[in-house]
């Protein structure tokens, strides 16, 4: 393959091709089922997923075909299918993923921006969806051109692209129940889902942790009484969920103590802690924008990126119940309801930490108080597998070539549903976690941008890996 041409050809196409069309998804409001309940009768999914069939279809890839994928009452998907170069017939399937969904503008945008108007400015391409993850399947595309124009090879490639990864993908083992005849045997994984710390380098997510979500609610009346009547004589529902979550979280430190939700964190991923701190010596707190005086939680760095990549952590990320300050009356509220988040190490099983949660907080409740658990989101964690020596040496061209600088890998504190459902279903594939998000691309919140150079050579830095899996991949 020649490298230089493989250079010229992806900042070529990203100008002439993927940019005008990435715009037109940007304007697309095509919110993630969660946060959309009418998503099948607004059709913004289906828009979303027929706009990038249009352009795939429309780039003349040798052979490829392109179709919407949908089982009856489930989110969309786009399924492309890529044969194989000639030279690389035996190499399996490579899976390239990426999603189509977003989250909600979550807030005032800054002047002149807006989440559903794509604009560019000094590099970026700002609007929501453009970095997660709607420039995924436009790099994965221009890659396996990019690869066939230089003269390389690429196994057989299938695209897809679901549209509910924002909603903790609940449909997508459904369609790989669905569609597992038709994806072979899958040799290399590659996600653009994720990204790292800065635009010097490729990262690669080496580990994901899962999720556990509950909405708890303690009741302790029918309905509501005067807080005058009734407070001393009936316990506080938010003093008995204060009780509760003292059980399952040290309030002193943060340390999640539910022991189902521990594990021994790994040495080599201790070592990749320690390395990544020494490169980047404060990078861990400086991308958080902290309010007055507050610190974080530990001053040692290998410590806070153990805590958000191989430790528990609790999150209230909503609550009710609770009236807002300006019109609270004098009232010992009947309930109090909290959703928790806990983010759990890689390797738990999310199924017994949930179950440990629900009994946890429903034995021996304070005050007899009534207690459900509910509306659960559990998701399973992920680990790479050992690189193998061909994808070592992809990722070393990648580095010296591409980047001028070498890959690093690193533990994602967020998950990627999608990960481990393939992990095990492929227990021999490479994996290849990697992407343009980086730590300011404002992700999930106002002003979500994307690195148009860095996404260029994330693109070019593909279109490698899938050259060298097809030369020397198994």
């Amino acid at each position: 393959m020649e490298y230089g041409r493989v250079h010229e050809l992806v900042v070529k196409d990203w100008n002439e091709y993927v940019l005008p069309s990435l715009c037109g998804l940007v304007e697309i409001p095509a919110l993630s089922p969660a946060f959309d309940a009418g998503w099948e009768r607004n059709g913004h999914l289906r828009a979303a997923v027929d706009h990038v069939r249009d352009w795939i279809m429309a780039r003349g890839l040798p052979g490829a075909r392109c179709e919407v994928v949908q089982v009856a009452g489930r989110a969309p998907l786009l399924l492309a299918d890529v044969p194989a170069t000639g030279g690389a017939v035996a190499r399996g399937t490579v899976l390239l993923y990426g999603h189509l969904d977003k989250q909600p503008p979550l807030g005032d945008w800054s002047e002149g921006l807006d989440p559903w108007r794509a604009v560019a400015r000094d590099g970026r391409l700002y609007g929501r969806g453009a970095v997660d993850d709607g420039y995924s399947g436009y790099a994965a595309v221009t890659a396996l051109a990019a690869v066939r124009a230089a003269g390389g090879e690429h196994a057989r490639a299938v695209l897809l692209l679901e549209t509910e990864e924002e909603s903790g993908s609940p449909d997508l083992p459904v369609y790989l129940e669905h569609l597992a005849g038709r994806l072979g045997e899958v040799s290399l994984v590659v996600c653009l889902d994720g990204g790292g710390g800065d635009y010097e380098r490729l990262w690669l997510t080496e580990s994901l942790r899962g999720v556990v979500q509950a909405t708890v609610t303690v009741r302790v009346l029918e309905r509501g009484a005067h807080s005058g009547v009734a407070s001393g004589i009936v316990p506080s529902s938010f003093r008995v969920m204060r009780l509760l979550l003292d059980r399952v979280e040290d309030a002193e430190t943060g340390e999640v103590t539910v022991p189902e939700m521990n594990v021994p964190i790994p040495a080599e991923r201790r070592a990749e802690a320690e390395a990544l701190a020494a490169s980047q010596p404060g990078e861990a707190v400086r991308r958080f924008p902290l309010a007055g005086g507050t610190r974080v939680v530990s001053d040692d760095d290998v410590e806070l990126i153990l805590n958000n990549t191989w430790r528990p952590a609790l999150s209230v990320i909503g609550a009710a119940g609770l009236p807002d300050p300006a019109v609270a009356g004098a009232v010992l509220r009947a309930s109090t309801s909290l959703r928790l988040s806990f983010r759990t190490p890689p390797t738990v099983d999310a199924e017994v930490a949930r179950d440990a949660l629900v009994r946890i907080l429903t034995t021996d409740v304070p005050y007899g108080a009534q207690v459900e658990v509910g509306d659960f989101l559990v998701l399973n964690g992920w680990q790479a597998p050992v690189t193998a020596p061909w994808l070592a040496g992809a990722l070393e061209d990648v580095g010296e070539r591409v980047f001028g600088a070498r890959c690093r890998g690193f533990g994602l504190g967020g998950g990627i549903p999608f990960m481990e459902m393939l992990g095990r279903r492929y227990p021999d594939a490479q994996f290849v976690v990697t992407g343009a998000l980086g730590a300011d691309s404002n992700m999930h919140v106002p002003d979500e941008w994307l690195n148009i150079p860095f996404a260029e050579r994330v693109t070019e830095a593909v279109a490698y890996i899938l050259d060298a899996h097809a030369r020397g991949g198994s």
